[in-house]
């Protein structure tokens, strides 16, 4: 079976999107819990919250990485993040029983993709993402590295790839202001 989320319900065929790579694709795991983390986007979300508009295509924020075991591993890049992202965000997790790989190939543990639609073979609502994550991490098929367990090293890291990514975000106004928001002792705005 192949799982990918989405926010949006009734979907028969899953088409291809363009997300921050730049090539139309449709993303598939193998693994259920793996797609739990696309059912938000941290930088939409914080937009619409705070009253950002924004017409276009979201930045996709994504802070996730995997185990040796091949088992994902949520990373909290700043306080409480796990929660600000998925509490209270509900989605579907769509299945489709076969799933022709044509797209490149991804670096991805478990993760397919394609260039083509692909049919939809069944779906399941996910009524609070938080509380599914939650309930994969009690599971351990997830991992979750809160931001007070991360190393002070690992910490300065990701402040240097935050300076980075606010630099380069000129082109993405939102993500810029995403960054800003949650991130302002790194930005210095």
């Amino acid at each position: 079976m192949f799982y990918h989320a989405s926010p949006v319900k009734g979907l028969t065929l899953l088409e291809p999107r363009i997300s921050n790579h730049g090539i139309p694709l449709v993303y598939f795991s193998r693994k259920r819990e793996n797609v739990l983390v696309y059912l938000s986007n941290a930088v939409e979300k914080y937009c619409r919250e705070t009253g950002f508009c924004h017409e276009g295509r979201w930045h996709k924020w994504g802070p996730y990485g995997f185990d040796k075991d091949g088992r994902m591993r949520l990373e909290e890049y700043y306080p409480d993040a796990l929660r600000l992202t998925y509490e209270g965000v509900s989605g579907w997790i769509y299945m489709s029983e076969a799933v022709e790989e044509c797209g490149p190939a991804l670096q991805i543990p478990d993760a397919v993709s394609s260039r083509i639609p692909v049919k939809v073979s069944g779906a399941e609502y996910v009524p609070d993402a938080y509380e599914a994550i939650l309930e994969a991490e009690a599971e351990g098929s997830v991992r979750i590295l809160r931001y007070d367990e991360i190393p002070e090293k690992a910490r300065e890291r990701i402040g240097k790839i935050i300076r980075n990514e606010y630099k380069g975000a000129a082109s993405h106004p939102e993500y810029k202001h995403f960054l800003k928001g949650r991130f302002p002792h790194i930005t210095g705005d």
